[in-house]
């Protein structure tokens, strides 16, 4: 049996190096997770492919596709899925966006994978193998990742086109129940968490002494990253991974924490507007104060990318500035921006439905970087120019200057971030439009475009089109 898996890109990643070209980027996780669930007495040929470093091939030699999906690539799977299965192979699809709205996914493909894929995806392929595919596979209620699994395929993919191939992933969803976050809607509230003698084992294996972990809460329990993070000790590693603000409460586990390693955190501050912490049901980080917070995680050696979101409904037109001038003063070293983007499923995206503020369900346009709904104190158009102004002000030299210097974190990787997104903040128009697509037929004739892409119809890079408000898709 041959199998395909594919992990589709929206316009910002789709093999053209993407913003930061490889120097940022890491190796996925996912597809090399999948890879190693086959079940062995199978006997399957396998060909990973990441549209973010190659083309996927028109002809794909393979029975069987299967693709991951997320919001932002939903309609680039749906259209590779369309070519494959025109062609005759049967193809699967899974991931977070299948499993928000799976009776829209169901459309698309010969069958779904709904929830995570431990016990469903080895299943799905011994009943393909024996003609006997069934539509749906669904995550079991009492499912738990506390057991021994094989370790993710990292083999299959040519490390030289990443930054690393040390991810590493210890727990899944988080715990808490943002209004935005699709993790409480797609997996529940409960945090899954694989045995530490198993993570330990998995970095030994790898041999990297500078590592991320992709969780996206280390410490929503504190007794398994107490012991995750006193495993870690003797590995004299260096980490990074992401974090709530509530590790600020507990002063002897973010101790452990950089004792263990960790020289970096990304941190979901989201505004620092308190009565914009109601609005994203993220009330607990007002329990914190960030500025304690920054200084004692600097202090500890821990660099902070600080992620924050505008949009939110008590946000108005100075949030922008606000926003930006804190996270200089502050010296985070990495500061992000993201508009607030209602996930299908979502609370969110159900609030703002039924309030007929949704602008589009274009969902390749549902990146965190376009403004797909009807903000409540400034129009879209004022919302998009904010979201790009903060980029730029956190992102001009001096700022990175000044930051830098505040937090004392220098990392020569650090450095290179910053420059990459100052890149990144002066190319927003470049990047984050969706006017053009890929496709298969014709690209022999046409050619690459001048970033690589092969291109239909697009806008030319020199010349990006004026950002504009989005109006509801008809």
């Amino acid at each position: 049996m041959k199998i395909a898996l594919i992990s589709p890109k929206g316009p910002l990643y789709r093999h053209r190096g993407g913003i930061f070209r490889k120097s940022l980027r890491y190796q996925p996780l996912t597809l090399t997770t999948l890879a190693a669930l086959v079940p062995p007495e199978l006997d399957v040929e396998l060909a990973l492919y990441d549209e973010g470093i190659e083309d996927v091939p028109e002809e794909l030699d393979a029975d069987l596709v299967g693709m991951t999906v997320i919001t932002g690539t939903a309609k680039r799977a749906y259209e590779l899925a369309a070519h494959y299965r025109a062609r005759g192979k049967t193809v699967v699809l899974g991931g977070p966006h299948v499993t928000l709205i799976p009776e829209e996914a169901t459309q698309h493909a010969d069958a779904i994978v709904v929830g995570y894929a431990e016990d469903t995806w080895p299943e799905l392929l011994r009943d393909f193998a024996r003609g006997a595919l069934k539509r749906e596979y669904r995550q079991a209620m009492d499912f738990s990742l506390d057991r021994d699994m094989p370790f993710a395929r990292r083999e299959l993919f040519d490390k030289r086109h990443f930054l690393t191939q040390a991810v590493f992933e210890a727990t899944r969803s988080c715990g808490h129940d943002c209004e935005f976050c699709i993790a409480p809607t797609a997996w529940g509230s409960k945090q899954f968490q694989k045995p530490v003698s198993w993570v330990v084992d998995d970095i030994r294996r790898v041999r990297e002494k500078r590592i991320l972990f992709i969780d996206l809460n280390l410490v929503a329990d504190h007794a398994y990253a107490r012991e995750l993070f006193s495993a870690l000790v003797p590995l004299k590693v260096r980490w990074f991974g992401l974090s709530t603000v509530l590790i600020a409460h507990d002063r002897e586990l973010m101790e452990l924490m950089a004792r263990s390693g960790c020289r970096g955190l990304l941190v979901g501050l989201e505004t620092i507007t308190p009565a914009s912490l109601g609005d994203a049901n993220k009330r607990f980080n007002g329990s914190v104060d960030y500025r304690t917070l920054i200084a004692d995680l600097h202090a500890l050696g821990i660099a902070i990318q600080g992620c924050f979101v505008f949009g939110l409904d008590h946000d108005r037109l100075d949030v922008f500035d606000t926003t930006a001038d804190f996270a200089i003063e502050t010296g985070i070293d990495l500061p992000r921006f993201a508009i607030v983007t209602p996930f299908p499923g979502t609370p969110l995206h159900q609030r703002l439905a039924q309030q007929e503020r949704i602008l589009t369900r274009n969902w390749e346009l549902y990146d965190g970087q376009h403004v797909v709904f009807e903000p409540r104190h400034m129009t879209p158009a004022e919302l998009a120019a904010g979201h790009e102004q903060a980029w730029k002000k956190v992102y001009r030299y001096s700022a990175i200057a000044r930051r830098l210097w505040t937090a004392r974190t220098f990392e020569p990787l650090g450095i290179a971030a910053n420059l990459g997104y100052r890149f990144y903040a002066h190319h927003l128009h470049r990047f984050y439009n969706c006017d053009w697509h890929l496709s298969f037929e014709g690209a022999g004739r046409r050619g690459r475009g001048a970033d690589g892409v092969l291109a239909t119809a697009r806008t030319s890079a020199r010349q990006p089109p004026a950002p504009r408000p989005l109006r509801p898709a008809p």
